[in-house]
Order: structure tokens, then C-alpha cells, then sequence
């Protein structure tokens, strides 16, 4: 597949370097342009390119931007794309949201409300970067660890769970997209290595209001 990610940071280059090592095609952006990613692409061997260039060029396009910069967003390009959204809130980096604040929203359906004509799947979040690179195991290895995603679409959920396993993970729906809040940042299952059976109990026992 060709996968373009829009952000460069952390998340953007450790999913970037994995998903090349399982033969996929990326084009890395960030908001300052392409002249700032010259090195990345003889360390990491993606393409880079502006934010729009990666979402015209992926099949699959990874958000992996802060909360607050959601409104850069190219959203004329990236109609009918397949998203996987990494965003986490963080209010002491984005400023506090009020919707998200009191728990009208997610993230996920934050970031929808921008890219209305988009296929969003929250994927990728619930992970620290260093373990994403480091902590990946064959499939049936009993301690392998599981990533949950949400997302109304089956066929974009089997398009993630692909890569999850491709990165060395097992999956867990935790259902629509609205359900996205169980792996947030705080909830019991956010970044917390958990093995399939764990990580579904750990989802199951979120409470949003806390």
C-alpha cells in the first residue's frame, strides 16, 4: 500500500519505519515542508513531501498531528481517504476543549467533524512509539501484546488490524467510532501493554466520566 502520513513527529516516523520494513510505500509530511525532512529520507527511506502530497498519495493517510493543529488539516484532499487517526489531547500541549472537557465527543469524531467526507478509523494512539518499534511479536506467541482501534467502517478496521499484525500485534475492535473514548489518554487501556484477553477487559472497564 502506499501510506502517506501527515505528521513527522514521534508517532509519524515509527510507523513510518515499520510499515517500510513490511514493503509498504510512505510519504512523510509536517507542517514546515518537505526541505525539513531531507534527512529522514536516507535514514528511514520514505518519500516526504507537503501535507497535501501525502494525502493525495495515500491509499491509507496516518494523522499523526497535535489536537490543536486539526483546522491545517488539507481536508479537500483527503475526501474519501482512509484514515487512521494517532491524535491524542493533551490539554496542557492543545489548550483545553471544551466538548472533550465535559465528554461530548472524542477525539475521533473531533477530528470527523473537520474531514466530514473522510473514513476514520482511531488506531495507533494507545501506544508508546518506542514500544510500537520494540515490543511486536510472531502471531501466537502467548505475551504478544494487543492494540485496540473504533471505527464505523469494517473494511478500514481490517486495513489497521493488517498493519497491527504486520507490526508484530494482535487486535481489539472496541467498536464504533464513538466507542474510541475507552482508549484515550487515561482510560485503563491507554498505553498500558495488555495481551488480548487484558486489553478487552481493560476497555470494557473505562468509565467515561472519570
Amino acid at each position: 500500500m502506499n501510506i502517506g502520513i501527515i505528521g513527522a513527529g514521534f508517532v509519524g516516523r515509527a510507523i513510518a519505519k515499520l510499515a517500510i520494513g513490511q514493503g509498504h510505500r510512505v510519504m512523510l509530511s509536517n507542517s514546515r515542508g518537505p526541505q525539513t525532512l531531507f534527512s529522514l529520507r536516507a535514514m528511514i527511506g520514505c518519500e516526504t513531501g507537503t501535507a497535501e502530497d501525502a494525502a493525495r498519495f495515500g491509499d491509507i493517510v496516518v494523522i499523526a498531528v497535535p489536537l490543536s493543529a486539526l483546522g491545517s488539516l488539507p481536508v479537500a484532499y483527503l475526501k474519501g481517504k482512509w484514515i487512521f487517526d494517532a491524535v491524542n489531547y493533551y490539554p496542557e500541549r492543545d489548550g483545553k476543549v471544551a466538548a472533550l472537557e465535559g465528554r461530548q465527543t472524542t477525539t475521533s469524531e473531533l477530528l470527523a467533524s473537520y474531514l466530514p467526507e473522510a473514513k476514520i478509523i482511531k488506531a495507533f494512539n494507545a501506544i508508546p512509539m518506542t514500544d510500537l518499534e520494540s515490543d511486536g511479536l510472531p502471531a501466537g506467541a502467548l505475551d504478544r501484546r494487543a492494540l485496540p482501534l473504533a471505527g464505523d467502517e469494517e473494511e478500514g478496521k481490517r486495513l489497521a488490524a493488517s498493519l497491527y499484525d504486520a507490526f508484530g500485534f494482535d487486535t481489539v475492535d472496541a467498536g464504533p467510532l464513538s466507542e474510541g473514548w475507552r482508549f484515550e489518554r487515561g482510560m485503563p487501556a491507554y498505553c498500558v501493554p495488555l495481551t488480548k484477553e487484558a486489553l478487552q477487559v481493560a476497555l470494557m472497564a473505562a468509565k467515561r466520566d472519570e
